[in-house]
């Protein structure tokens, strides 16, 4: 599954908008999803996400990330 400059873009700036920390866990690598070069270099090379956050507002990103991955039909899963 190939990951379009679209998608990378929305979930970067989605998580751009939180002060929770948002990082993408990968083979023991962690991406800081607002970083879109870490991202796009990450998530072309995968098709299983795992995201980890962590912050004043994480329920509210939480959900806004879970919505941007589903969008691009991502699968992707986040810590309770």
């Amino acid at each position: 599954m190939s990951v379009g400059v679209r998608a990378i873009v929305e979930i970067s700036q989605t998580a751009a908008n939180f002060k929770s920390s948002i990082v993408l866990r990968i083979n023991n690598k962690h991406v800081d999803v607002k970083s879109i070069l870490g991202l796009s270099v990450t998530l072309l090379k995968t098709d299983q996400y795992r995201l980890e956050i962590h912050g004043p507002d994480e329920a509210e990103a939480k959900a806004a990330m879970t919505e941007v991955f589903s969008k691009y039909r991502l699968s992707v899963e986040v810590n309770e």
